[in-house]
């Protein structure tokens, strides 16, 4: 990879900071398909999945983040600088196959996992999997329900407004991008680089994260073959909580009655304590005199 500061023009294999708006055009509307802006989400009223952020993103030009037509189109342009163009079908998400709308039983349908749910629902635009492949009903009746299995957004012409802000040259925020573009949650590893060996501290919500484990192979493979690291060392660090002590119960220390109240005590037992004479240290607590109103 190029690892020059400000190039005047973007090349296949930069990393780069992208901000983007994509539409889907056709059937005399326009729809969101992906953006880094909140305001344009907004306007749109596209709904927003928790826990996401907007902002610029790291990309990987000549990746297979956008369809390949549009990947050709952002090589070549100036950093900086924000342009508009319109993609046919056929560079975007490509040309609608007829083939790939199929008709299916209800039966067939009502026995599907995500139709056996309680909440589930079937209509005009639902998704299913059916033998592996996902696909959106487009129309259903009493007996029959048409699925298609085209991309989303097939067939339709693509508006695409870009800027690259700028390139990211330095290795540990490469490191970081490409982390980032592979899983996600790329700022939370902490990256270090030291003679050659590259070092990644897994961050704590990582650690059990089922999606760490499946992506951590092709993290991997992104980082020898950008970085070119000696080695790549991947830390994760798992600490043993201590244990808080439990309190036992807190027993009753002796009390060692003052001069009068020693006093006073032998008068009423006419002796001295047994265990302050054996020196068991054990107290015995003295009876409590009777009233001489009680009777035995």
């Amino acid at each position: 990879m190029s690892n020059h500061a400000d190039p005047a023009v973007t090349k296949t294999g930069d990393l780069v900071l992208l901000d983007y708006e994509l539409w889907a055009e056709g059937a005399g509307r326009s729809e969101l398909v992906d953006t880094t802006r909140e305001e344009v989400a907004q306007a749109a009223k596209i709904p927003v999945p928790e826990g996401h952020t907007f902002g610029p993103r790291p990309h990987l030009l000549g990746g297979d983040y956008f369809p390949g037509g549009i990947e050709n189109a952002l090589v070549g342009q100036k950093v900086g600088a924000e342009w508009e163009r319109e993609f046919a079908p056929a560079d975007a998400f490509g040309e609608r196959d007829p083939k790939l709308i199929e008709l299916f039983s209800m039966h067939e349908v009502s026995r599907l996992p995500e139709m056996r749910r309680d909440d589930a629902h079937l209509d005009i635009g639902t998704v299913l999997t059916i033998d592996g492949r996902r696909g959106r009903v487009v129309s259903l009746t009493a007996a029959r329900v048409r699925v298609d299995f085209n991309p989303a957004y097939a067939g339709r012409k693509v508006r695409a407004k870009f800027k690259v802000l700028s390139t990211i040259s330095q290795p540990v925020a490469q490191a970081k991008a490409l982390i980032d573009l592979t899983y996600g949650h790329g700022d939370d590893f902490k990256v270090d680089l030291h003679e050659g060996v590259l070092s990644l501290q897994v961050p704590d919500r990582s650690k059990f994260d089922f999606g760490w484990a499946a992506a951590k192979p092709r993290v991997i493979d992104q980082l020898r073959t950008h970085l070119k690291p000696s080695a790549i060392k991947v830390v994760e660090e798992y600490v043993t909580p201590k244990e808080t002590p439990k309190e036992s119960p807190k027993e009753s220390a002796p009390s060692t009655p003052s001069p009068s109240e020693g006093k006073s005590a032998e008068k009423a037992h006419g002796t001295e304590p047994k265990a302050a004479a054996s020196g068991h240290g054990h107290t015995h607590e003295p009876s409590r005199a009777k009233p001489s109103s009680e009777k035995d």
